[in-house]
């Protein structure tokens, strides 16, 4: 059964700050990744979250739940998580462009299968890409609007290590809208699928 990439829907993760709105997609050839993101943000997972750790010039990172819980020490953030990893998805095809969404996740020494962070994720926020961590991490989705409040974001004041003094609280929501509207309204491209016949 075959069906038209431009009637398919897909969803539009909308992340809300104080600073605007950021929207992005997920890829579909990162499946784990894009399934776990979904039901997170549909649990209610990542509501009241913030960026914990924000380098201008590099990117933003979030999804610790940790950073909504008040009896957590600051210093605690960026250590939290849903309890459980997702298998690495790192592919070839997703590089670290501005605006890529990647899974954070411990280092080769302590995780050399580069298993992904059940929930922390960065955005990247470089004009020209972080390309030096491709092949290392999963990039499994794509910022399509609100590159300008990436940018704030990555402005903010920060104090050690990387964590902005002002909390910078993130809502988020779903969309299911058609890729052929995605396309026309945010102007990115889904890759052609290639059917065998």
């Amino acid at each position: 059964m075959s069906s038209s990439c431009n009637t398919e829907k897909d969803q539009v993760i909308t992340l809300s700050t104080k600073f605007g709105d950021m929207k992005m997609i997920l890829f579909d050839d990162t499946p784990q990744h894009k399934e776990n993101f979904i039901k997170l943000v549909k649990d209610g997972t990542y509501d009241g979250t913030i960026f914990h750790r924000v380098i201008k010039g590099f990117m933003i990172q979030g999804g610790d739940p940790y950073t909504k819980d008040s009896s957590k020490d600051p210093r605690e953030y960026g250590t939290g998580g849903p309890g459980y990893t997702v298998p690495a998805e790192i592919k070839s095809n997703h590089p670290h462009r501005r605006g890529a969404v990647a899974a954070a996740r411990l280092g080769d020494g302590v995780n050399p299968e580069r298993k992904s962070s059940g929930s922390q994720f960065y955005i990247v926020e470089k004009d020209n890409g972080a390309n030096h961590l491709d092949g290392q991490y999963t990039v499994f989705g794509q910022v399509i609007d609100g590159f300008d409040v990436i940018d704030k974001v990555a402005e903010q004041k920060t104090q050690y290590p990387d964590r902005p003094v002002e909390k910078i609280v993130v809502n988020f929501s779903i969309d299911e809208v058609s890729k052929e509207k995605i396309t026309e309204k945010y102007g990115y491209s889904y890759p052609e699928v290639k059917t065998e016949k």
